[in-house]
């Protein structure tokens, strides 16, 4: 008899698309693949909300929940409404006391509300934002990964980052994070998988190492 598949959630980071995970590849035999995309949220919608919104549109019992960035903290977030069997997220963190002081200090003195958000169509400037990379010799790949530049939802997204309010790191969730990561350091990271010299594009210019290391990982054979 088939043994059911695995169904397997990717989210992207903030302001991209499921098209950063287009190296990534499982086996078909095991796992199935399914792609989330940001939507732009409802007016005055909390970051529970928007998860509890999107855990909704999940059929499947025990769905693996993988998301990168700011969408790491989203599958978290998810998982609080929908049982998982797995929970990994990747060039994110697991906890507030993870955020770096630049975004503790914005939470208090709500400097990011004056960030210039409304040039957000600038894909410099949005890349500087969603990857903390503005290396133009790339800026013809973030044309084709940040494809969500909608104004109010990269403030909504800044702002949920800034003031997320998981204190204590679920000890359930694999982090997966490199030691070069601009957007969250990795000093201030506590129980993760570190990619020596991985960037917070990673899941991109290291898909190798994810397609070899996440059936390990989902299935509990993490011998990494």
């Amino acid at each position: 008899m088939k043994a059911e598949l695995i169904h397997v959630y990717l989210m992207p980071g903030m302001a991209a698309s499921s098209s950063i995970f287009e190296n990534i590849k499982l086996p078909e035999d095991v796992f199935k693949i399914h792609y989330l995309e940001w939507e732009v949220p409802k007016l005055k919608e909390t970051l529970e909300e928007y998860a509890e919104r999107m855990a909704k549109t999940i059929p499947y019992e025990s769905p693996v929940l993988i998301g990168v960035s700011f969408g790491g903290i989203l599958v978290q977030e998810m998982a609080k409404y929908i049982s998982a069997r797995k929970i990994i997220i990747i060039s994110s963190v697991k906890s507030n006391k993870e955020l770096p002081k630049r975004m503790l200090l914005a939470k208090y003195t709500k400097l990011h509300k004056l960030l210039p958000t409304g040039l957000v169509s600038n894909i410099e400037l949005l890349a500087k934002y969603a990857f903390g990379d503005v290396s133009k010799k790339r800026l013809h790949l973030y044309e084709k990964y940040l494809s969500v530049r909608d104004k109010f939802y990269i403030d909504w997204s800044i702002d949920n980052i800034v003031n997320w309010q998981q204190c204590d790191a679920p000890l359930e969730v694999i982090h997966i994070h490199g030691d070069k990561d601009p957007v969250f350091p990795i000093g201030r990271i506590k129980n993760a998988i570190n990619i020596k010299g991985g960037t917070h594009i990673m899941i991109i210019n290291k898909y190798k190492w994810f397609n070899e290391n996440l059936p390990l990982l989902i299935l509990g054979k993490e011998k990494i």
